[in-house]
């Protein structure tokens, strides 16, 4: 039994509970509330990336030991934030389940069961914490990426606000997601001879998934937001 259990059950719950009592903190507007679940879903999510992805890049510059060895170096609080992502990704998972059909969220599903594994290994061997703490980085443009959702729900499209978090959006796709995916992808190809084989099949899995599924989001960005 691994203490980080306890995080991802604390963790799942704290969401939990944020995403009941959001409504409260964060009414919709009219336009949303013939979809109240999903105007709390996003809002959990956003809470979620701005605790990850700020707790990432603090982790790597409090501590830069850790980018040398992203195998067995980290601090405890590395952990334990990786701990809580997972506790995030199960909540989500279940709230999409519970309220979205299948059929409209089996990508965000697929990709949460390969980060729960990915990150579950992580969490329960306390290696690769380093190599997981590179994957929460993604989440500092996931932050824009719910805001532009936000802004969507709420019928602000036409906006100022909306154009300027398109391009700070795009921005970040390109830096914190496509390029930290490219460079996770390299570093498991280099370090493939020193990475348990059962552990590089599941990361090499992970990548080979992950890598098109943002590709297509990406064009699909691009599509909507500056090719419409």
């Amino acid at each position: 039994f691994s203490p980080g259990l306890l995080v991802v059950a604390g963790s799942f719950a704290a969401f939990r509970l944020l995403n009941r009592g959001l409504e409260r903190l964060v009414p919709p507007p009219p336009s949303a509330r013939r979809n109240r679940w999903k105007w709390r879903n996003i809002w959990t999510s956003l809470a979620h990336s701005v605790l990850s992805g700020g707790g990432a890049l603090a982790g790597f510059y409090l501590h830069p030991e850790m980018s040398k060895d992203l195998v067995g170096t980290h601090p405890p609080g590395a952990h334990s934030l990786v701990a809580v992502s997972v506790g995030y990704f199960l909540e989500d998972f279940v709230d999409m389940l519970c309220n979205q059909k299948l059929h409209q969220s089996w990508e965000l599903l697929f990709h949460h069961s390969v980060v729960i594994v990915c990150f579950g290994i992580a969490v329960l061997l306390h290696q690769y914490v380093g190599f997981a703490l590179v994957a929460l980085l993604v989440e500092i443009n996931s932050i824009f990426l719910h805001l532009r959702q936000i802004l969507l729900m709420a019928n602000l499209v036409h906006t100022t606000c909306y154009r300027l978090n398109s391009v700070v959006n795009l921005g970040t796709y390109v830096v914190f997601r496509i390029a930290t995916l490219a460079w996770m992808t390299r570093w498991l190809f280099l370090n493939r001879q020193n990475v348990p084989p059962a552990t590089y099949a599941v990361g090499t899995v992970g990548m080979a998934i992950m890598t098109p599924m943002n590709i297509i989001l990406f064009y699909r960005l691009l599509r909507s937001d500056f090719f419409k």
